[in-house]
């Protein structure tokens, strides 16, 4: 009795997994990081992304590490707390995030010249933005 009971809470409390999931099928994960960019200071972002960023992106997915990246430039504002730029990397699925801060550190170091240049960069990016916030989403495409 106690085996059933136990398999009856089972199938419960899985059903509402196994119910959403007959309405799409998971596709690959994003990354995404919304910030705000202070006044005056775009061209100056921008180039930071372009000069250290887009070659690492580059490179990681040249090595299979992400499978694709896109910058999306906001064009309209809510209020003037909203975000500016969106920066999107795509990943096959959630173990393609295994070992990622390993893989991250050897190609900082390539591309920046290692942890302390990477931090003066990181230091010279928040004197010109903020990090509004950074999510995880599953794409999911719909039956």
């Amino acid at each position: 009795m106690k085996t059933i009971y136990c398999l009856a809470t089972f199938v419960l409390l899985l059903a509402p997994t196994i119910l959403a999931q007959e309405h799409y099928t998971e596709g690959p994960v994003w990354r995404t990081s919304l910030v705000r960019v202070k006044p005056t200071q775009m061209d100056a972002y921008l180039a930071t992304l372009q000069q250290s960023s887009k070659p690492l992106l580059d490179e990681e997915k040249r090595q299979g590490t992400i499978m694709d990246y896109k910058f999306f430039l906001k064009e309209t504002k809510s209020n003037p707390e909203d975000w500016d730029v969106c920066l999107a990397i795509e990943y096959k699925n959630h173990a393609a995030m295994d070992g990622l801060a390993a893989k991250g550190e050897m190609l900082r170091d390539k591309f920046l010249g290692g942890k302390q240049s990477a931090q003066q960069l990181s230091e010279k990016r928040a004197e010109i933005r903020e990090l509004v916030s950074s999510d995880l989403l599953q794409e999911i495409i719909l039956k």
